[in-house]
């Protein structure tokens, strides 16, 4: 019973039993007669810091013992409405600058996360575009973030392990030793180690000749959530946070992150965080610790637990002969359709389809718990650890390496150079997601297709001389693959009721807030 509670708790913390909308506001601020928004003010949120297991209401005590709550409060920080009291703004250097070295001055200024990540409804997805190049970028949608920082931390694990061999074994030589690169079946070129310990790197491919895979941005810019979460924060929203753990690794120290991952400055290049300390004011507002580090701690827990998208499909042989053809075609050398992770982070998984039991929508979400209960004597709830097992990524359709996709796609920088490798666009998501490409300048499927060129110009052929339908096919697939707005989709744990009367206004799951709390006044 009590796994089952927590498991419907997981789905109340990502948005499938409550209602919830891409922003709000707090009622403290805004109270209003239907008492819509966060019910909790953002010193509650902050609650009593980042503490450790034994200090209530800190952020590592709430996602060791509590972690589903933690998630719901960084679900609702991602959609939180800042004011200028609390540190939103200026922009960097107030929208003036030198643009060529720090295109952050035109990221432009919004009020919450969900401001460019916000559709559909109530979800982490896209639907921002900022000014940061002169041709612009869109905002991804985040469904599955916590699964790709997984993978490419992974991949490079063994990337680099295969180099640590290869040069133990060309000092015990005393020769050269060539030895090939690959991880999950994927082909990242070739490394020489020589017996002095020195690395050639010129046959590296797709990623640098650090061999770490750096996943977030379409250039492939970060190598993790942290530092992703720190920046937009900072570029997006003039919020500045001090977070002791980026800068200690960005001072060379290692570190772990509350949500389990590993950051070494020995052996990565990491982001710091904008301000020194929480008494420093870089941005000169008067405004300090804008960014409580606990506030961190939540939301980087919660896209590391944040669902993977669904699939929907209407005619299962169609997309079954769409994803054939794809293979056929060559996409699937780059697209690669599904990565196991070895070590699964996260404490809950769900897994979203088109089925008869979904209501509003059509779908349905079936919950999986991923953790462990562990009674540590310290007389507070148990620690709900990971289990940490192996997981199939499935229907990623990405290799995590950064190509050269042709012309169609190369991008202008402000200081005149052209950026001309991406990395590959994961696939899941590519039915909800228009207009396409890193720049959002095609307008559908078939023409984010033929706009490929470079590495991909055999696979975009392919499909230009394939037969209509075998074209068909292959979108019917793509289209198949979708975000959902996850207040409105119905679960194993959460059915709904299409004769309440409150339906379809406040979602499916809204009458169900108070069996989960016993007092849903604390509901966050």
């Amino acid at each position: 019973m009590l796994r089952e509670t927590c498991l419907a708790i997981a789905l109340v913390a990502l948005g499938m039993a409550a209602a919830g909308h891409a922003q709000l506001t707090d009622v403290t601020q805004t109270p209003n007669t239907e008492n819509e928004g966060i019910q909790k003010s953002l010193p509650d949120q902050i609650g009593t810091g980042q503490g450790d297991v034994i200090t209530p209401d800190s952020s590592i005590f709430l996602i060791q013992r509590d972690p589903f709550r933690s998630i719901r409060r960084g679900r609702q920080l991602f959609q939180r409405k800042f004011t200028g009291a609390q540190g939103l703004g200026p922009r960097t250097g107030d929208g003036v600058g030198d643009i060529e070295a720090d295109a952050s001055v035109a990221a432009g200024l919004a009020d919450s996360c969900a401001s460019c990540h916000g559709r559909p409804r109530g979800s982490a997805g896209f639907g921002g575009n900022v000014f940061t190049r002169p041709d612009s970028r869109d905002a991804p949608h985040l469904f599955g973030l916590g699964l790709i920082e997984m993978l490419a931390d992974e991949i490079t694990t063994d990337l680099r392990a295969i180099r640590d061999l290869a040069i133990l074994e060309a000092i015990d030589k005393g020769d050269s030793v060539t030895a090939e690169l690959q991880s999950k079946d994927i082909d990242y070129g070739e490394i020489t180690a020589n017996p002095d310990g020195t690395v050639e790197t010129n046959d590296v491919e797709g990623v640098n000749a650090d061999l770490r895979v750096r996943p977030f941005f379409a250039q492939g810019g970060t190598i993790s959530m942290r530092e992703f979460i720190v920046g937009a924060l900072n570029a997006e929203m003039g919020m500045e946070a001090f977070d002791p753990l980026l800068a200690s690794a960005a001072s060379g120290g290692a570190v772990v992150t509350p949500a389990g991952l590993v950051l070494d400055g020995a052996l990565d290049t990491i982001e710091g965080p904008p301000a020194a300390s929480p008494s420093d004011d870089p941005d000169g507002d008067g405004v300090v610790d804008e960014v409580n580090v606990a506030l961190v701690d939540h939301l980087e827990f919660y896209l590391l637990n944040y669902f993977k998208p669904g699939t929907h499909v209407r005619q299962p042989g169609v997309a079954t002969r769409g994803r054939q053809r794809m293979s056929e075609m060559g996409c699937l050398s780059c697209h690669v359709a599904d990565l196991e992770i070895q070590r699964d982070r996260r404490v809950a998984d769900v897994e979203t389809t088109l089925s008869a039991k979904g209501i509003f929508n059509r779908l349905f979400a079936t919950a999986t718990g991923l953790f462990t209960e562990v009674d540590d004597g310290f007389g507070f709830p148990t620690l709900k650890e990971p289990v940490g097992g192996s997981f199939l990524v499935e229907n990623v359709f990405t290799d995590l390496k950064r190509h050269d996709v042709g012309p169609g796609f190369w991008e202008r920088n402000f200081d005149g150079t052209l950026q001309k490798e991406f990395v590959t666009e994961p696939l899941w998501g590519a039915g909800s997601t228009p207009p396409y490409g890193h720049d959002g300048r095609s307008i559908d499927l078939e023409e984010v297709i033929l706009r490929h060129g470079g590495e991909a110009a055999e696979a975009r052929e392919a499909y230009q001389d394939a037969p209509s339908r075998h074209r068909q096919q292959v979108v019917a697939f793509l289209q198949s693959l979708v975000l959902f707005p996850p207040d409105d989709t119905a679960s194993n744990l959460n059915p709904g009721d299409p004769s309440h009367p409150d339906f379809p206004q406040h979602g499916h799951g809204s009458i169900a807030l108070t069996v989960l709390f016993n007092d849903p006044g604390d509901i966050e």
